[in-house]
C-alpha cells in the first residue's frame, strides 16, 4: 500500500500550506491579526511585512537555518529541488492567492486508489472525532465552577479590607475610566482576519476541501513536525529537538484557515503520540538488526503515521510523561482505528503494546522511550541551586496527566495568603493541555501578602481611601508627583518584604529557564500564566530566554495578570519575540495597591500591571472592570482566562459575554 493517503501533489500543496501558515505566524508576533492596521510607513519600518528574499534573512522561520520548514517537506517526500522555492513562497506578501491555489491542490482527488484512501481518510476523521468527544469538558465542570464560588467566597470573606472594598473610591473618582470600561478594548470582539487583511473568511477555496481531508492534512504536518529525519551530515541548527513552539502555532493559525476546530488538533496530537509508542513498541520487539534506512523506509510503509518521531529506530523525546496505564487504555479505544490506518502492526499489533505498555517492564521501557526515564518536572526541587531561592517545586494539577498530551501549561501564583492559594486558583480551568503549578518562595510570599493586607487594614489607609486618595495617588504614580508624606511613611514596612519578595522572584524566573533549557517538560511547548509576582517570574524567565536564539521553540503563548514589571528599560521586545504565539498583559487601571508596592522603582518607567505595555505584538487587555483590588486576582484569574478564549489563533476578549 502507499505511504500515505496523500498523493505527491497533496503533500506539496500541504508543505506550502504550512510554510505560509509558519511565516505568517512571526508575523504576528509583532502584528497581531484583530489590531488595527499600521500605515504604509509603518508597516515598512517594522517586522509585518518582509519584502526582502527569505534567503537573505536568516532570522526568518522560513530560512534553512530555523531547520523549522525542511524538515518537514523532507518527511513529506516533497523533491529537494522544490525547497527554496516554497520557502520563498512562504514569506510572499500578502498570501491570500498562494493559500487559495494550494487548497485547490489539495482539493483534487487522486485517480489510483481512490477508494482506498478516502476509506482511511473517513476511519481517521472518526477516529479524531471520538478522541476529541473525549476531551471535551466533563459532566463535573459545573461542580468544579461551585467549588471556585466557595473559594471566592471564601477569599473575599478572609480579605474583607479596603483593597477589595475600594469600588466606592474608584467610582468617584475615576469616572473616566469607567467610562471607558463599559466599551469594548481595543480587541474586544476581535474575531479572525484573513490572511489577506480582511474580516472575511481565509478564501473561497476552503469549502472545496471535505472534513475528511482537512483532518488528513493536519495529521500529515503534525507528524511531520514530531519527525526526525536520518542526519544528512549537515552542520547542527538552531532548532532543539521536540515539538517545536512555533510549529504549534502554525498549525493552530492553519487550523483556523481551514475552520477546524482547535480541539481536533488536539486530539490528532494525542493519537499520534499513541501511535508512535506503538510502532516503538513493535520495534522494540524485533532484533535491532536493521540499518537506519531500512528502519526509516519502514516508517514509511507504516500508513498514515509516516515517519513520526523515529531516527535509526530510536523515538524523539516528545511527551515526557506518559504513563503505563494511561496509555493501556488509550490503545484499547483507538486499536480498531489505529489498526487500519497502520496495517504493519495490525489491531492486535496496538492489542498487545497496551499489554505490554501495562505491566512493569513495559512501563520502564515506554517511560525511557518518551524522555521519562528522569524526574520530570514534578520530581523537579531546585531549592537552593541559585542564590537565596528556598522552594521551587512543579506540582500536577487537572486530569491530564499520562494521557499523551503534547502541550504543558504551568501556572503561577503570585499573591499568597496560605499554600492553598498556589493551586485553588486554577483548578476549574478547562484546557487539554498538561498543567502544573510552581510552588514557590511560599514563605516570602505569604509574608508580603500579609503586610500589604495589615497596611491595608490600617488606620491611616482606611481614612485616606475614605477621603477618596488612593487613586490620585495612583496618578502620581504614573506623572511621578510627589507622595503625601503620611502615606510614604506608612508604607515603608512594607518595602523591606516587597524588596525580598520581588528578589526571590527574579531568581525563580532564573530557574524556571534553566528547567525548560534542559526540556523538563518533555521538548513540548510550553503556556506560562501567572498573576501578581508570578507574572513577574515568568517575565524574568523569557528574559534569560531571549539571550540565546536556541531557546526561540521553547514557549508557545504568555499570559500575564496584574504583573509588577516596569515597562521601560525592561526590553519587552526581546521578551516578547521568544513567544511563538499569543503575548497577553491584563491589566486594571484601578490596582492601586500593585502601584504602592512597586512605588520604589516605578518613577516614571510605568507599571504593566495598571496600564498597556505599547510594545509591538503584546496583547494589553483592560480587566479593571472584574478587578476591584489586586488581590481579586486569586479568584477572578479563571473568568478572565476563559474571556481570553486561549485556544484561539487571534486576539479576542469576550467582555460583551462576560457582562451578559
Amino acid at each position: 500500500m502507499s505511504s500515505s493517503m496523500l498523493t505527491p501533489t497533496h503533500k506539496y500543496a500541504a508543505g506550502a500550506l504550512f510554510g505560509l501558515a509558519l511565516h505568517q505566524a512571526q508575523i504576528h508576533q509583532t502584528c497581531p491579526l484583530g489590531f488595527p492596521d499600521p500605515s504604509p510607513a509603518e508597516e515598512r519600518s517594522s517586522s509585518c511585512s518582509s519584502n526582502d528574499s527569505v534567503s537573505d534573512d536568516p532570522q526568518l522561520w522560513a530560512h534553512q537555518s530555523s531547520d523549522l520548514l525542511r524538515p518537514i517537506f523532507k518527511c513529506l517526500e516533497i523533491d529537494d529541488k522544490a525547497w527554496s522555492g516554497l520557502e520563498e513562497t512562504a514569506a510572499s506578501t500578502p498570501p491570500k492567492h498562494h493559500v487559495g491555489a494550494f487548497l485547490r491542490l489539495l482539493s483534487e482527488e487522486s485517480n489510483d486508489d481512490s477508494s482506498e484512501a478516502a476509506e482511511m481518510e473517513l476511519a481517521l476523521a472518526n477516529g479524531v472525532d471520538a478522541m476529541a468527544s473525549s476531551m471535551e469538558r466533563t459532566s463535573d465542570y459545573e461542580s468544579k465552577k461551585e467549588k471556585s464560588r466557595e473559594y471566592k467566597n471564601e477569599c473575599q470573606e478572609k480579605l474583607s479590607i479596603a483593597d477589595v472594598k475600594s469600588k466606592a473610591d474608584v467610582e468617584g473618582t475615576n469616572v473616566e475610566n469607567q467610562e471607558k470600561s463599559e466599551k469594548p478594548s481595543s480587541i474586544a470582539g476581535a474575531h479572525l482576519k484573513s490572511v489577506s487583511g480582511s474580516d472575511e473568511k481565509p478564501v473561497e477555496e476552503v469549502s472545496m476541501l471535505g472534513y475528511t481531508r482537512k483532518v488528513t492534512i493536519l495529521h500529515e504536518l503534525l507528524s511531520a513536525c514530531l519527525a526526525q529525519a536520518p542526519e544528512t551530515g549537515k552542520k547542527p541548527t538552531r532548532r532543539r529537538k521536540g515539538y517545536d513552539a512555533r510549529h504549534r502555532v502554525a498549525l493552530r493559525l492553519l487550523a483556523t484557515w481551514l475552520n477546524v476546530r482547535w480541539i481536533k488538533v488536539e486530539a490528532i496530537e494525542t493519537m499520534v503520540a499513541c501511535s508512535a509508542m506503538a510502532l516503538l513498541k513493535e520495534e522494540e520487539s524485533k532484533e535491532e538488526s536493521q540499518s537506519p534506512d531500512t528502519s526509516w523506509a519502514k516508517w514509511k510503509r507504516g500508513g498514515i503515521i509516516g515517519a513520526a518521531a523515529l531516527t535509526g529506530g530510536t523515538l524523539m523525546a516528545i511527551t515526557g510523561g506518559l504513563a503505563a496505564p494511561a496509555i493501556a487504555a488509550g490503545f484499547g479505544a483507538l486499536a480498531p482505528t489505529l489498526g487500519t490506518l497502520i496495517p504493519v502492526i495490525g489491531a492486535s499489533g496496538f492489542a498487545a503494546v497496551a499489554t505490554a505498555a501495562g505491566s512493569v517492564a513495559g512501563s520502564v521501557a515506554v517511560a525511557a522511550s518518551f524522555g521519562a526515564a528522569g524526574a520530570g518536572l514534578t520530581g523537579t526541587k531546585m531549592a537552593r541551586r541559585t542564590g537565596d531561592v528556598d522552594e521551587f517545586e512543579f506540582k500536577a494539577i487537572g486530569e491530564n496527566h499520562n494521557q499523551g498530551r503534547l502541550a504543558v501549561q504551568i501556572l503561577i501564583s503570585g499573591l499568597v495568603f496560605e499554600e492553598e492559594d498556589f493551586v485553588r486558583p486554577w483548578e476549574v480551568q478547562h484546557d487539554n493541555s498538561e498543567r502544573y503549578i510552581l510552588q514557590w518562595e511560599s514563605k516570602n510570599l505569604i509574608a508580603v501578602s500579609t503586610a500589604i493586607q495589615d497596611w491595608l487594614t490600617s488606620r491611616i489607609a482606611m481614612e485616606l481611601m475614605k477621603q477618596g486618595a488612593m487613586m490620585t495617588v495612583l496618578h502620581g504614580l504614573l506623572t511621578a508627583l510627589a507622595w503625601p508624606a503620611a502615606l510614604l511613611t506608612i508604607t515603608d514596612f512594607i518595602d523591606s518584604t516587597w524588596s525580598i519578595a520581588v528578589d526571590r522572584s527574579d531568581k525563580a524566573g532564573v530557574l524556571l529557564a534553566e528547567v525548560l533549557k534542559k526540556g523538563l517538560q518533555g521538548h513540548r511547548p510550553v503556556t506560562l500564566v501567572g498573576f501578581s509576582l508570578g507574572a513577574r517570574v515568568i517575565f524574568k524567565c523569557l528574559q534569560v530566554l531571549a539571550e540565546s536564539e536556541n531557546n526561540s521553540g521553547l514557549v508557545e503563548r504568555v499570559v500575564l495578570l496584574g504583573a509588577p514589571i516596569a515597562i521601560k528599560d525592561m526590553n519587552w521586545e526581546a521578551a516578547r519575540k521568544v513567544v511563538a504565539g499569543r503575548f497577553v498583559n491584563a491589566y486594571s487601571t484601578n490596582d492601586w495597591m500593585l502601584g504602592v508596592a512597586f512605588r520604589a522603582s516605578l518613577l516614571t518607567q510605568g507599571l504593566a500591571g495598571i496600564q498597556p505595555v505599547e510594545i509591538p505584538g503584546v496583547e494589553n487587555v483592560d480587566v479593571t472592570e472584574f478587578i476591584e483590588g489586586h488581590s481579586t486576582y486569586l479568584w477572578a484569574t479563571q473568568d478572565i482566562l476563559e474571556l481570553l478564549e486561549l485556544d484561539t489563533y487571534y486576539p479576542v476578549f469576550g467582555y460583551r459575554a462576560a457582562k451578559t
